[in-house]
C-alpha cells in the first residue's frame, strides 16, 4: 500500500529527474550492464522459487 502511495506522488518531472540522476551517476555505458545483471538476478530468483515448488508437487502426487 505504501508503494502505491509513493508512486502516486511521482509526476513526469520527478521521474525525468530520477532518470537524469541515474544517468549522471552510472553513465550511459554502465546502465545496460546494470539492467542485464538485474534481469539475470530476477531470472535466478524465479528459477529458485520454481525449484522450491517442484519437490512439493512431486510429494503431493505420491
Amino acid at each position: 500500500m505504501s508503494l502505491s502511495v509513493f508512486l502516486g506522488m511521482l509526476g513526469p518531472w520527478q521521474i525525468a529527474l530520477i532518470v537524469a540522476v541515474v544517468l549522471l551517476l552510472f553513465g550511459g555505458k554502465k546502465i545496460p550492464e546494470l539492467m542485464r545483471g538485474l534481469g539475470s538476478g530476477i531470472k535466478e530468483f524465479k528459477d529458485a522459487s520454481k525449484e522450491e515448488e517442484d519437490p512439493n508437487k512431486i510429494e503431493e502426487k505420491k
